[in-house]
């Protein structure tokens, strides 16, 4: 799994073309099935490693905010693989693991400031 880990993060930093040309069909359909590949083996470890509410949970933040979804999914898989896991991670330990990606990201939320126009009295004197 960290081979193939870091086989994704080698191709993504652009070391996965020698020559610099344009990829052939071929290597574009091997690119796609390592992908493929890659998507179902984080899926079925995930599958192993969660509860069916945090799974649930970590799709519907994968649907608004897909890059947040994959941060905590790549925290869970690195504690997979450590060894810090001892049992399955629950929905708590999701929300917790969500919370903390919110700190580390300096925590920025969305801020909308709604500015309205201040009534001008001196337009009503025109008239």
């Amino acid at each position: 799994m960290m081979e193939l880990m870091q086989q994704q993060q080698q191709q993504q930093q652009g070391g996965g073309q020698p020559g610099g040309g344009m990829p052939s069909a071929e290597d574009m359909q091997q690119e796609e099935e390592k992908r493929r590949n890659a998507d179902d083996q984080r899926r079925s470890m995930l599958v192993a490693i969660t509860t069916p509410e945090a799974r649930e949970r970590l799709n519907r933040i994968a649907i608004v905010k897909p890059d947040k979804a994959r941060a905590v999914e790549a925290m869970i898989i690195q504690a997979a693989q450590r060894g810090q896991l001892n049992e399955k991670v629950s929905d708590e330990r999701l929300m917790s693991m969500l919370e903390q990606i919110n700190e580390r990201e300096g925590g920025t939320k969305s801020k909308v400031t709604i500015q309205r126009k201040r009534p001008n009295m001196d337009d009503d004197a025109d008239w």
